[in-house]
């Protein structure tokens, strides 16, 4: 036998090998056989890659490559692999210390949108604002990479710079470089306003959230406080755990919110309040995005409150993170949120009870007008 035989039958047996090995792997776990045709498609890829290609392979890297695949190919923008480095930030984040730049994003037809810039951080600096559009991050065209993807970048090391591509309605695109610091959070304050009406404006759902909204709460009650305003406009949302406690501190005893799975599961969360319900307005915009609309809606629902200002952003998906084996993880949509009637958010949005289209030009904040326009209406009956 040629020596070219002899390699082709080894090459051959090999193959055969490690297609049965993975053929009796897809059925151990249940996998099909359409499915064991397309895993059998991917091993042989890999393999030829890397035996074949050029230059050497990082295993590790073909890898990260083929989960990140994956993901993106299933078309939705808040479904992402996060290797380390992605994966490290993510977990910053929602502890609530992070360095960055101070703003929040939202992702929407394909766009990049600043939903709000915090105060005395390094983006309200440099000038950014609310509904500029982040069209690259340090030459990078934001429309190539995942939407999601997009904060990992712009989060870093503190002291470091990132260049932001700015695009502004009515002016011509601009470059901004910015220096990153540590971002503390403080999600939740309180104040209050004439007629004994307190006022509480929730930036975010943190992991301090909820303590902060609590410590603010009964401060305005100390200071016989008889409605409440929550301002929830530009608020991106958070963690699930923290509306639900924020919830419990404002909302009626009942349902919150459900989060429906593909087959038909739910998980629901309920408020187990039941201290006295304060008159409430809530403020809602078109950057007020998932967890501040799970309360929203759950308010809205439950007729605890009135909800004035415009139509919410319509992110009604829940994400888990599940951490694979190198300190990464993938990040993917598993359910949809739904409130106590059972109203779908996602790509709906809540609609106002009392729609108040925003007016920059008045010297006053004309939804808060309103609010307190409504509640001064409900004390005095």
């Amino acid at each position: 036998m040629s020596i070219k035989k002899v390699v082709a039958v080894v090459a051959a047996t090999a193959f055969l090998s490690a297609a049965g090995t993975t053929a009796l792997l897809c059925y151990l776990v249940g996998i099909d056989g359409a499915k064991t045709e397309s895993a059998l498609r991917f091993l042989a890829a890999m393999r030829f890659i890397e035996s074949r290609y050029v230059n050497e392979v990082d295993y590790n890297k073909l890898m990260d490559g083929a989960i990140n695949g994956m993901v993106k190919s299933l078309g939705d923008p808040h479904s992402i692999y996060l290797d380390s480095k992605l994966y490290r930030q993510l977990t910053e984040h929602t502890e609530g210390v992070f360095g960055g730049i101070g703003v929040y994003m939202g992702f929407k037809d394909g766009r990049v949108q600043i939903v709000s810039v915090m105060e005395g951080t390094p983006g309200e600096k440099a000038g950014l604002k609310a509904n500029d559009e982040i069209l690259a991050v340090d030459g990078t065209k934001t429309a190539d990479i995942q939407p999601e993807e997009v904060a990992m970048h712009i989060r870093g090391k503190v002291g470091t710079d990132v260049e932001l591509l700015i695009g502004r309605e009515g002016e011509t695109e601009k470059s901004y470089t910015i220096t990153r610091d540590n971002i503390k959070v403080t999600t939740a304050a309180g104040t209050m306003l004439d007629n004994n009406i307190g006022y509480i404006r929730i930036s975010s759902f943190s992991e301090n959230t909820a303590a902060e909204f609590k410590t603010a709460y009964e401060k305005l009650i100390g200071e016989n406080m008889n409605s409440l305003i929550i301002d929830l406009r530009q608020n991106p949302g958070g963690l699930i755990n923290s509306v639900v406690d924020v919830a419990n501190i404002v909302a009626p005893k009942g349902l919150i919110v459900s989060m429906v799975r593909r087959d038909g599961s739910r998980e629901e969360y309920f408020s187990e309040n039941e201290n006295k319900i304060y008159p409430m307005a809530v403020l809602i915009d078109g950057n007020s995005a998932s967890a501040s609309e799970i309360l929203a809606g759950a308010l809205k629902d439950d007729n605890a409150a009135t909800i004035i200002g415009e139509k919410s952003f319509g992110k009604g998906s829940v994400q888990a993170v599940m951490p694979l084996f190198h300190e990464d993880a993938l990040k993917l949509t598993i359910a949809k949120y739904y409130t106590p009637n059972g109203t779908s958010i996602d790509g709906v949005g809540v609609e106002p009870d009392i729609t108040v289209t925003f007016d920059a030009t008045q010297n006053k904040d004309n939804q808060l007008e309103k609010a307190k326009e409504i509640l001064g209406a409900t004390n005095e009956s």
